[in-house]
């Protein structure tokens, strides 16, 4: 807005520049002034001329050229209408506004290049009526328009000092606009021109600007002005925010180099350096590790290469984190195995009651690889419905046999990198899971679980069952390679458990690498067990109860598992189990009397309605 305000200036007949606003009665449209009612039509692309306001125009098209000199030979007085489409080259009276402003020309230039300037200054506005002719150049009946009297003249006054007010603040937040334009406005004392004046340097389109000029009503106009200006003043006010905030981030960028250098500079003086020391420690820690001899020589290699690297570029930290990756691997770091199947097989009956085939197979699984003395045997897979206890029989396994547990969910699982890791080269690079996880075991020998191994999707990205093939072979695990390490990991020391729901979705070379086992559902009276084993008492823990405060019995579980779930596994009962619980404690709490023995009848109050019925089910 504003950046041609120097153009707004008039010309006397010598081609000197005059103060526009050296002559009050010239600032807005005079209505003594007398205009013919026929005039050459003049058309304007991409502008809009309003009346009091002085533009430059170039003019190139042949009618034009005719038109602008037949109104400078004779009264100097020409109408000006905007184009609709400014594609249009030969415009009719159809492609222009009904609306437009009568124009003086004040100085007529003819250019070195052959083209002619113009100097226009609008006068009064007008509406087109008709057109007399097309050729040489168009010659139109215009008729004069007046503005309607302001019938507030108060209100009228606020308007105008909020349009001058957000003006100026436009000019204020604008590079561009010398601080002069802001002197310029608080001299003009006619309304009409300053509307006029802030109307036509508006960053607006040329459909705004002519619905502005067309406007009869002061009052509508200046409303329709400001809501412009806000429009304007918010896009400046955003555009200045996000500029101080890109300035502030490279003020902080060039404060924190020089902080930097200054640091490393008083740390030179001392006999200090962080980086050096930070890597002298972690080659003091290379040599207490039992790794590899490949991996040796990758880690002395990366790190004198890290010697030479510059602190402050980004690959140093890239490079430091890929070392220390290296040093917290487990390479070589084994738990000792506790083979004691009678210890087994007493923690498997102690975490889950019932399913003595599958425990059976898990310890035979367990006895063959005692006497093996290595983990070249077949991957588990617990086949099973879900809440049938199969993460948790992997679970048993670690703490019965003393290792690590490690698990890991693969359903949903789409892109391979995930398994295999991403190449260093890329940015945000990370290890795959599998690595991550040994990592964060801290042993080479944990018990891994592989959750959900039926869910693992496939797509543009790769397909991760073919990643888990060599995990899953015995005969290829021994030499896991990983993108990011880019080394091999033996992989043969971990005793991988697989889990799913069905084998109808696992790809077969996949399903061919593992022994499946299948973990079948509990029967009434195991659920019964694994109630008053296990989940009773987990539930009244998490609830704050105690053992007198809240009793279920036989006939009481049995009716939940036959009237309020229908699965294979506990998971749907154990939620049964914790809507009573929650029950019993909101009344504890809130200190009413209750019968501590839940009977069956108890149920549809703290329940609800039974969902299934045995009956019925069973006919």
């Amino acid at each position: 807005m504003f950046d041609d305000y120097y153009m707004q200036q008039r010309l006397d007949d010598d081609g000197d520049f005059l103060p526009l606003l050296s002559i009050e009665e010239e600032e807005g449209e005079n209505p003594n002034e007398q205009f013919p009612e026929t005039l050459p039509l003049l058309a304007l692309k991409n502008t809009v001329l309003f009346p009091g306001i002085v533009i430059p125009i170039t003019v190139g098209r042949d009618k034009s050229i005719k038109a602008i000199n037949q109104a400078h030979n004779n009264d100097r007085l020409v109408a000006v209408l905007s184009q609709r489409d400014s594609e249009v080259e030969e415009p009719g009276v159809e492609d222009l506004f009904r609306v437009g402003t009568i124009a003086r020309i004040l100085k007529l230039l003819r250019m070195p290049d052959g083209t002619t300037t113009a100097i226009l200054q609008g006068r009064r506005r007008f509406e087109l009526e008709d057109l007399i002719t097309d050729e040489p150049y168009m010659l139109a009946n215009v008729r004069t328009l007046e503005y309607e009297p302001v019938t507030d003249p108060m209100e009228f006054e606020a308007l105008i000092s909020s349009v001058l007010e957000r003006a100026q603040q436009i000019i204020e937040l604008s590079p561009n606009i010398p601080s002069e334009a802001n002197v310029m406005l608080k001299n003009i004392q006619n309304h009409s021109f300053l509307l006029n004046f802030i109307a036509s340097n508006l960053s607006a389109k040329v459909g705004i600007k002519q619905e502005l000029l067309r406007e009869d009503n002061l009052q509508e106009k200046g409303q329709a002005l400001l809501k412009q200006l806000n429009s304007e003043l918010q896009l400046l006010e955003l555009k200045d925010q996000i500029e101080n905030k890109v300035r502030v981030d490279i003020e902080k960028q060039q404060r924190d180099y020089f902080l930097n250098q200054q640091l490393k500079t008083i740390q030179e003086e001392l006999g200090q350096n962080p980086q050096e020391e930070e890597i002298n420690n972690m080659a003091k820690r290379a040599k207490d590790k039992d790794w590899p001899e490949a991996v040796a020589k990758t880690f002395d290699k990366e790190i004198n290469r890290l010697r030479r690297m510059n602190p402050q570029v980004a690959e140093f930290s890239i490079q430091l984190t890929y070392l220390e990756l290296l040093l917290d691997l487990p390479w070589e770091e084994f738990t000792q195995d506790n083979f004691d199947l009678k210890k087994v097989k007493k923690v498997l009956d102690e975490d889950h009651f019932g399913l003595e085939k599958v425990k059976d197979r898990i310890l035979e699984h367990l006895a063959v690889l005692k006497l093996k003395g290595d983990m070249k045997a077949p991957i588990l897979c617990l086949v099973g419905p879900p809440g049938v206890g199969k993460t948790s029989l992997g679970r048993s396994i670690a703490r019965a046999i003393q290792r690590k547990f490690v698990r890991m969910s693969l359903g949903g699982l789409h892109d391979e990198s995930e398994i295999r890791g991403h190449r260093k080269t890329y940015i945000g690079a990370m290890p795959g899971r599998i690595v991550q996880s040994l990592k964060r075991a801290g042993s080479s020998n944990p018990v891994f679980i592989l959750d959900e191994i039926d869910k693992v999707g496939k797509d543009f990205r790769g397909d991760p069952s073919s990643a888990l093939l060599e995990v899953l072979d015995p005969e290829q695990n021994g030499t896991f390679y990983d993108n990011y390490l880019e080394l091999e990991y033996d992989l043969s020391k971990v005793m991988f458990i697989a889990t799913a729901n069905s084998l109808n979705t696992i790809q077969p070379a996949l399903l061919d690498r593992m022994e499946i086992i299948q973990v079948s559902g509990y029967s009434t009276e195991e659920k019964i067990e694994i109630a008053k084993r296990h989940l009773i008492p987990e539930q009244r823990k998490e609830h704050g109860l105690k053992a007198n405060q809240v009793k279920l019995g036989k006939r009481t579980l049995e009716a939940i598992i036959e009237t309020y779930t229908r699965e294979s596994g506990v998971r749907s009962l154990n939620r049964q189990i914790a809507g009573v619980m929650r029950n019993v404690a909101r009344k504890v709490a809130m200190e009413e009397e209750y019968e501590v023995s839940v009977k069956p009848e108890h149920l549809n109050g703290m329940l609800g309605p039974s969902r299934f019925d045995k009956d019925r089910y069973a006919t």
